[in-house]
Parts: structure tokens; C-alpha cells; sequence
């Protein structure tokens, strides 16, 4: 899944865009968000085009939603990918001004309720034929517009045909951004389960048992002849009694811990040169 953050900060505060497929997981994200103390107008939402099972005229949806992104900070190819997710039918979710404290809530809340994850997703469009920002006209407009091609395949401005012909002098600048790309997530879920144990224990019976013997004798003192008496005795047995008693014996937590690297980013950019041709016959005079 990949989350754009905005430059990384602005003015000590970030902002994260999650594109997801229907309009019911982005309401169900915006309804959480909201809950979480993140006010109404932080959220911005972007619907997409309304799924249909007609083909689409990409032409004209692609460039629609690519120029309703243009005050998005992305970077070009996010762009793209966005515009071609809206044009889908997909729905843009894009919450600003957040502090470090409600960041990584945030970022759970949008995983939770299903967040596209663009990179596989630009892997199966591309699949379906889908040739990307790089095959996008989007990608050569700036180099078209106003322009003619040569017999030697070079760009040739044709835009000022005035008395006064200018060439522009064109530099590109690197402008980097940063995004959030998922590497997977470590869930501990706790559940009890029962199995069966058992302990061995010896148990005791005490049984009283009634004993009648024929005898022959003359009768003592010691026998109390005709008097009433009463004798008894009380069978006892043992038996298990079962307890139990919980003790904690392991603990799991999960710590997160951030580093910082720094990372060069090496690319190319072009600027226009300018060979100045004098052929006059007075050399002498200043161009201006």
C-alpha cells in the first residue's frame, strides 16, 4: 500500500492520500477519521468516475481527473496513477495538517478499510495493457506544446512568429518529494484455547465393615449383660477436588522504533543553450 506524504512536512504538519476502489470504504475511513478527532475540514475526498459497464472515453476522463489534481502536491507519476484510479471509479482520501501524534493512526484507519495498495495495482493495469505516466500524453505535453519536430528529430520552437522572434530559455529543476510505502505489518492477536490435562492422585477409602462371629462363653462384668448400647462407625473416602490458578508466564509486546537514512536521489535535468551565429558585416555592434 502506499500513502503519499506531502513533502514530507509543512510548517511541522504532514498529509497523507489513499486511493480507495468504492465510495462506501472511503465514507466508512472519513467516518473513522472524524471519530479520531480529525476535523471535517482536513478530509478532502475525490470521487472518481461512476462505474459503468460501458467503455470508458480514457482520453477525456484521464485529463479531466489529471487537471482536478493539479493543486495536489504529487509527484507527476502519483499524478497519473491517481487520475488513471479515478477514472476507475475509484475514490481519493487526502487528510492534511497532521500532527505526528495522529500520523500512524491515520495510516491504520485507511489499511483498515481496505486501501488500494498502487503498486500492485499499477502492476495489473499494466498487465491490461496501461502504458503508465511514461506513455502518458501528460508526459510529452510540455515538450509538444509549441513546438515542431526537425528532420533530425529535435524540437524546434514555432510558437513566436511575430516581427520580435524569442527563444525561451528552459531549465528543469529537481524537485524531490517523500512517500510511505508499506513493507507488511506484525499483528499479535491473542485467543484462548483449551486442552485437555491430567494429574494422578491417590485417594484413601476408609469402609466399615459388619462383622458376626458365633461364640460360646460365660458372661463377665466386662460384658454389661442387658444393658443398651449403641456402636458406630463412619465410612469415609477421598476425593479429587480440582482448582485452578492463572499465571502469567510470557509477555509479547510490539515496539516500534524509527530510523533515519539518508538517501541521495540522482537524476537528470535539461536547460536550454543558446549558439549565437553573428554573420553581419559590422560584428562590432552589441547584441542585446
Amino acid at each position: 500500500m502506499t500513502y503519499d506524504n506531502e513533502a514530507g512536512t509543512f510548517n511541522g504538519s504532514m498529509s497523507v492520500s489513499a486511493l480507495f476502489d468504492t465510495n462506501a470504504d472511503a465514507q466508512n475511513a472519513v467516518s473513522r477519521l472524524e471519530a479520531l478527532g480529525i476535523s471535517r475540514t482536513q478530509i478532502r475526498t475525490v470521487e472518481g468516475a461512476t462505474q459503468s459497464t460501458e467503455q470508458r472515453t480514457s482520453t477525456t476522463e484521464d485529463k479531466g481527473f489529471w487537471d482536478s489534481l493539479g493543486d495536489f502536491f504529487f509527484p507527476d507519476e502519483d499524478r497519473y496513477t491517481y487520475a488513471e484510479g479515478l477514472s476507475r471509479g475509484g475514490v481519493l482520501v487526502t487528510v492534511t495538517g497532521l500532527t505526528a501524534a495522529h500520523y500512524d493512526q491515520v495510516l491504520d484507519i485507511l489499511d483498515d478499510e481496505g486501501t488500494v495498495d498502487l503498486a500492485e495495482r499499477e502492476e495489473s493495469w499494466r498487465s491490461e495493457g496501461w502504458g503508465g505516466y511514461e506513455g502518458s500524453p501528460h508526459a510529452t505535453e510540455a515538450r509538444t506544446v509549441g513546438s515542431s519536430v526537425s528532420d533530425d528529430g529535435s524540437y524546434a520552437d514555432t510558437s513566436a512568429q511575430a516581427d520580435d522572434e524569442s527563444i525561451p530559455i528552459v531549465e528543469e529543476r529537481l524537485r524531490v518529494g517523500k512517500r510511505d510505502t508499506s513493507h507488511g505489518r506484525v499483528r499479535v492477536r491473542a485467543y484462548t484455547v483449551e486442552e485437555p490435562v491430567s494429574e494422578t492422585v491417590n485417594l484413601r477409602e476408609d469402609r466399615v465393615e459388619l462383622e458376626r462371629r458365633p461364640v460360646d462363653r460365660a458372661v463377665t462384668d466386662a460384658d454389661t449383660a442387658f444393658r443398651d448400647r449403641t456402636v458406630e462407625a463412619e465410612e469415609y473416602v477421598e476425593e479429587a477436588v480440582v482448582s485452578k490458578e492463572a499465571r502469567v508466564v510470557e509477555e509479547v509486546s510490539l515496539r516500534k522504533t524509527s530510523d533515519t537514512r539518508q538517501e541521495t536521489v540522482t537524476d537528470s535535468v535539461r536547460h536550454t543553450e543558446v549558439e549565437i551565429d553573428d554573420e553581419r558585416s559590422d560584428p562590432s555592434r552589441p547584441i542585446r
